[in-house]
């Protein structure tokens, strides 16, 4: 069990991806993401292995969850800032999680 402190630290937000395109230096199928988590945040990037389900085009407008407040992790020559969300199908493939309707970019999970 985590107290709700712990909670806390782990921040969510909304975003929109507003780039997405193909990232073939990954080791494992993947895309590029620019996701707009508003004024406070700005644009942030992201690796996601989401090419199962999705291609740059469907992904273009769509908001999602992401953790905002991980350190950067360097995937070859790409820094990805943040760490989108979501949750394995049947087959493992990832289905992003997010809100079920429109919400200001930036707004934080609680």
């Amino acid at each position: 069990m985590i107290s709700w402190t712990d909670f806390e630290q782990v921040d969510i937000r909304v975003g929109t991806i507003v780039e997405a395109r193909e990232f073939p230096e990954a080791r494992r199928p993947a895309y590029q993401l620019v996701l707009d988590f508003g004024p406070e945040i700005g644009l942030k990037k992201s690796s996601a292995q989401l090419t199962q389900h999705y291609t740059p085009a469907t992904l273009l407008g769509r908001q999602v969850l992401a953790v905002v407040n991980f350190p950067p992790k360097q995937i070859g020559p790409f820094r990805s800032e943040v760490l989108v969300l979501g949750a394995p199908d049947a087959e493992g493939h990832t289905v992003l999680a997010a809100v079920a309707a429109p919400v200001p970019n930036g707004s934080r999970l609680h």
